[in-house]
Parts: structure tokens; sequence; C-alpha cells
């Protein structure tokens, strides 16, 4: 242990999320693939959707809002699309399984497009949209999440933080991964900062009445997070848009929860009194890259892409200039050989977990 960081092994950490998805009633396979879904996130370096949410999971089944033995099914479908619902199932679960859908589809007809309600938070967004690439498929993965966002302009909170992630194979060279959330700083990263006990930087989020702070904490007393941008000179606006197109495309499409009527991760708000859909909802999409052109041609000049965009020119003090993928991949690495760092607050958090179902960490 160091500076309150302990290095856990990725086995120790899928050992034990497995044996709580278990505990919590999860089938064999799907507590198998949740652990899997669940770590990739602390594997590729996005501490916030890793094992630090697992409590969140559990306390919301505690809750009654998770159902760990989900009937996901098909309710609306063409040959290209689909509609999927959860069944109030994990989101780790019901994601992959709809991003499958959509990967079967494409195989069949070029492109697949599934949208999904009825679910809960399904980890980082990249796991859903890699799936795609070992069947050289361009994937796309997104989702919306609690209302902690303002609208530029706004200082009601009234979207999710809704990442998006495209994920396109490659020849030689590794994928682009592209993976963010649409607004300045996702909200675990301002739980990151509080539990270390430091501000957050000017431009992530604003106070109750709609002001710039750096308090950490600021959602807690009615502040919200800010669109990618922070504020309308740096385009927040822009940010505002892409949040919005990704709550229509996973919650409006699909008849999930909306807007301000999505479902709360944390457990102790309540779920809305007059609800628009059910759940969360996601959005998944994977396209054949031979559907455009033959997918040898296509990853050799997706080679090109990437080597020209490596060798830019860097301005001063910048070693290289980074393709989407790079860092998360790195990480990914030096984890799976030295092991995942663990604040000491979440290592509290899991030991919580692991005494309620007599678990050792």
């Amino acid at each position: 242990m160091s500076n309150g960081i302990n290095l856990i092994s990725y086995n120790t950490l899928f050992n034990f999320s497995k044996n709580v998805f278990l505990a919590m009633g999860c089938p064999e396979k799907d507590a198998d693939l949740a652990a899997n879904v669940l770590l990739s996130a602390d594997l590729r370096g996005v501490d916030s959707h890793g094992v630090a949410r697992l409590i969140g999971y559990v306390r919301l089944w505690e809750a009654g809002r998770i159902n760990p033995t989900p009937e996901i099914k098909i309710i609306h479908e063409t040959p290209s699309t689909a509609t999927i619902d959860g069944d109030a199932g994990l989101g780790l679960v019901v994601a992959p399984q709809a991003m499958q859908v959509a990967i079967d589809k494409a195989t069949n007809v070029g492109t697949g497009w599934v949208s999904v309600k009825n679910s809960n938070h399904y980890g980082i967004a990249g796991y859903h949209a890699m799936m795609a690439l070992q069947h050289d498929m361009i994937g796309l993965s997104m989702t919306n999440a609690s209302p902690l966002v303002s609208p530029t302009f706004s200082k009601e909170r009234l979207l999710g933080t809704n990442p998006i992630a495209m994920a396109i194979p490659a020849g030689e060279e590794p994928p682009f991964v592209a993976d963010f959330a649409t607004t300045t700083a996702a909200n675990g990263k301002l739980e990151i900062l509080q539990r270390k006990e430091e501000d957050a930087p000017v431009g992530w989020v604003q106070d109750k009445q709609g002001n710039s702070t750096t308090d950490a904490a600021a959602l807690k007393s009615g502040g919200a997070l800010l669109p990618l941008g922070s504020d309308r000179v740096r385009s927040s606006h822009k940010g505002y848009c892409l949040g919005s197109m990704v709550d229509i495309l996973s919650a409006v499409l699909s008849g999930a929860g909306y807007g301000p009527w999505a479902p709360p991760f944390v457990s102790f708000l309540p779920l809305p009194e007059d609800p628009v859909g059910e759940g969360l909802g996601h959005f998944f999409g994977a396209m054949r890259v031979d559907g455009f052109r033959p997918k040898e041609e296509f990853k050799s000049h997706m080679d090109n892409w990437i080597r020209r965009f490596k060798t830019a020119e860097t301005v001063e003090g910048q070693e290289r200039v980074l393709i989407p993928g790079d860092p998360e991949r790195e990480i990914e690495h030096e984890r799976r050989t030295v092991g995942i760092p663990v604040l000491s607050p979440v290592i509290k958090d899991l030991e919580e977990v692991g005494s309620k179902f007599d678990i050792k960490l």
C-alpha cells in the first residue's frame, strides 16, 4: 500500500466480483460475463467504472432495482434492427447480449442496430463497441445515464454523462478505439477526487445556481456536471448536442427512461414518480467493413491513417501524437503485469460488500 493505493491482481478482483454477482443470484455464465465487463474498465484505466462501482450494483440489487435472472428478449425487429427489453437485468449482462444481436444482424445483412430499454449501468462503453473488432466490423456503443448534467444555459439536471464509443479495426496496427463521455468529465472522476479529497478542475461542474465551482462534491448540494466544452464560449452546446443524441437513440427510440426520467444509479434516490419509459437505455451498432470496401484494403488504409497521425509533428514538450485507444491499451498491458491500483476508500467499499456475502477479497 502506498499513498492510499493498493495494487491488486486482476484475477483477485475478477474472482471477488464474480463471487459477488453469484451471491446476488446471477447464473454462473452471467456472473462471469458481468465480472469480465466490470474489470475491463479497471484494466483500461477507467477506474471510475470498474470495481469502484460494485457496491452500487449491490445496493441497487438490495433495493430491488436489478433483476439477477432477467429474461432478455427482442420485442421488435427487422433484418437489420432490433429493440431489446433487458428485464431490469445487470447492464453488464444485457449490453453484451444486445451488442451480439447487432453483430449477428450485421453478419447477415451488412449492418446491425439495436436499441435497449429496461436495463441498468453497463460499465464502459468501449467494451461493447470492441466486441465488433474480432468480426472485422466497426462497433458503436452508447448509453444514457442518471440525470446529472445541465444543458447549456440551464441549471437543471436533465441529461446523463451519456458516453459514446466507436471501435474500428486495423491491420498490423492496433485498432482505433474512442470511448468518451459527452460531459467535460464523468461523474466517476468526481467520485475519485472526493476520495482523494481534491478539488475539481475549473469547467467540470457548476453549483446549484449555475455558477462555476471547483467543489468535487457539488452534485451532492444540487450542482451539475457540465456538457463537453464546459460553457457556451468553449462550445458546451456541442457537448449538449452529443449527449442529447445519445439520450434519444438509447432511450426515446427504445422506450427507456430519458432525460430527467432516467433512473438514478444510486439506490438512495427515488425513481421518477412519472416515468416515461423503463430503466436505462443503450444503443449499439455493428457495420461489416466489407460492406463498404474489401476488408484487407480497408485495414491496410487504416494502418496508413494511424501511422500518418502517429508521425505528426508535435508541439513543444510533447513526445508523440496518440491514437484513440493507445493510452488504454498501454495501461492494460501494465496492469495485467503489475496489478490494478485500487484506492483505500474503494477497498473499504469492497470489504463492506464482501462482509454482506461472506466473501474475502
